[in-house]
């Protein structure tokens, strides 16, 4: 068995704020400088289309409403023209794009998820995550996600799975990937996170979290992981001060989040990115992997199945079940099967994997 070396590209940067198409054109501009620096893999922030919610912790939701519209408004839904758009530049360069978005919904103009898409490098969608819970003021603005993206993908990269912020910390949703074979894990994070003034002190230290959350789970997984947090440009800030006088400094004084890359042991590979906007690229060697599962494998000669068991319903939310109207040659329910979390239409789970870039649900794309 040969063992991937490739470069992964995080990138530390900012949205073009509640602006999606021009949010889409910089991902894809992104994309375009990662692919030129030999990056086979490029990872964006946790919503990185448009915006991650900030406004939630610095005002009281009665004055958020515009905010949530605009936001709303801006969603993508999965599939949608604007995925397909990364999907055929991730397509045309050969990469693999894992992106954070706001993701909506032809159901109801007023459910989002916090989702995450991994796009292969023929611009096949390989996974579509929504992040299960919403942290604290994070629940103003999205539903709940299911278990329908807890999957590790298998690429010409390795194993690839992927989680969202805080569900960095669920043992248990870590422990799911585990179980599959990770050999690269996705972790997206947002660019600050306030949980009080930091005037009281005890404020949430999101940098330090990342660094714990990032080397636990590639200790713990013998796994490389790739961290992408979110950046807090001027535009983004100059946006928010309408929440209020004591805005900007709440978020000036706020640890910032941290874009990183931990190896196996849990080390980091290369320097982090933090306080200005860029890109980080590390070499990955999944060989890497192997000699630290020999010694301490929790999900193979280090456990004991006999006593623990986990059980995953990784089943697909969807707001409507219709029994009636099977299509020709199905039976009566049949058409069940064909109704996705969104309430589109969608293939089986065994299509879905060839559904993006120009290709129609059920229907593999032209390679």
């Amino acid at each position: 068995m040969a063992y991937a070396k490739f470069t992964v590209a995080a990138a530390h940067a900012s949205p073009v704020f509640l602006d999606t198409p021009a949010t889409v054109a910089k991902a894809c501009s992104i994309i375009e400088e990662a692919a030129r620096h030999g990056a086979q893999l490029v990872v964006f922030p946790e919503t990185y289309v448009p915006a991650f919610p900030l406004w939630s912790a610095l005002n009281a939701p009665i004055y958020n409403h515009d905010f949530f519209v605009r936001l709303a408004q801006g969603a993508l839904c999965v599939p949608g023209a604007e995925l397909e758009r990364v999907a055929r530049q991730a397509r045309r360069l050969g990469v693999f794009v894992s992106l954070g978005i706001n993701e909506g919904t032809p159901a109801s103009v007023g459910c989002l998820w916090n989702s995450n898409v991994l796009v292969a490098d023929d611009g096949a969608i390989l996974n579509h995550h929504r992040k299960l819970v919403p942290t604290f003021y994070e629940k103003l603005t999205w539903a709940n996600g299911d278990g329908a993206g807890l999957r590790v993908s298998e690429t010409r990269l390795g194993r690839i799975g992927m989680l969202i912020c805080g569900e960095n910390t669920n043992p248990l949703a870590r422990y799911a990937l585990m179980a599959q074979g990770e050999q690269l894990h996705i972790a997206s994070y947002p660019p600050v996170w306030p949980t009080r003034d930091p005037r009281q002190g005890g404020n949430y230290d999101l940098r330090d979290a990342i660094r714990i959350r990032a080397a636990a789970h590639s200790f713990e997984a013998k796994c490389f992981t790739v961290v992408a947090a979110g950046f807090l440009d001027k535009a983004c800030r100059e946006a928010l001060l309408v929440c209020g006088t004591e805005a900007g400094r709440i978020l000036d004084e706020s640890p910032r989040g941290v874009s990183m890359v931990t190896d196996p042991s849990g080390k980091l590979v290369g320097d982090p990115l933090c306080e200005s906007e860029g890109m980080l690229y590390a070499e990955i060697n999944l060989e890497a992997c192997v000699e630290p599962k020999q010694i301490h494998d929790v999900v193979g000669g280090y456990n004991r199945f006999d006593v623990f068991r986990l059980t995953v319903n990784r089943t697909a939310n969807r707001p409507i079940d219709f029994i009636d109207g099977a299509r020709p040659g199905q039976g009566a329910g049949a058409a069940t099967d064909w109704a996705d979390a969104s309430g589109e239409v969608a293939a089986p789970q065994a299509d879905r994997a060839y559904a993006g870039a120009g290709a129609t649900p059920g229907e593999r794309p032209s390679r």
